[in-house]
């Protein structure tokens, strides 16, 4: 059943990867891929659940911190850098899952690498939020 499964999702988007008759078609096929795939990573991942949450709580507060424009910018930035960085970790997982369903050192080393890029995005915005409540602080 589940490599059935794992066949239609193949064959769909192998599918969705031939080429378009049209730009216009190419980009809302893009754009409903990518629905689909914040869905999916809503639905299927704690973590994403967990980063959007703290995302969307940053946002007033990011917007009353009395801070520059600039900074803000950098704190909204990297609060979207931790996003995409599990996006595309979640990305590599679900790869890595379905070509390597047992025990695999490779799928491991692929897994935690994965996991490192996003402890380091989250490193970054610690270390930006920190900069950014600490100015506030010392003038």
């Amino acid at each position: 059943m589940q490599a059935r499964h794992r066949q239609a999702l193949l064959d769909h988007h192998l599918n969705a990867m031939k080429p378009q008759q049209s730009s216009l078609r190419r980009i809302i096929h893009a754009t409903i891929y990518s629905k689909q795939g914040l869905q999916t990573a809503f639905k299927s991942e704690a973590a994403f659940r967990q980063e959007l949450f703290l995302f969307v709580l940053l946002l007033p507060v990011m917007y009353f911190l009395p801070v520059s424009l600039e900074m803000k910018l950098l704190l909204l930035s990297v609060n979207t850098f931790v996003l995409i960085t599990e996006l595309l970790n979640s990305a590599i997982e679900a790869a890595v899952d379905l070509s390597s369903p047992g025990f695999n050192e490779f799928a491991k080393n692929a897994k935690d690498i994965g996991s490192a890029a996003v402890f380091i995005a989250l490193l970054l915005a610690a270390i930006l939020w920190s900069t950014a409540i600490a100015s506030i602080f010392t003038g």
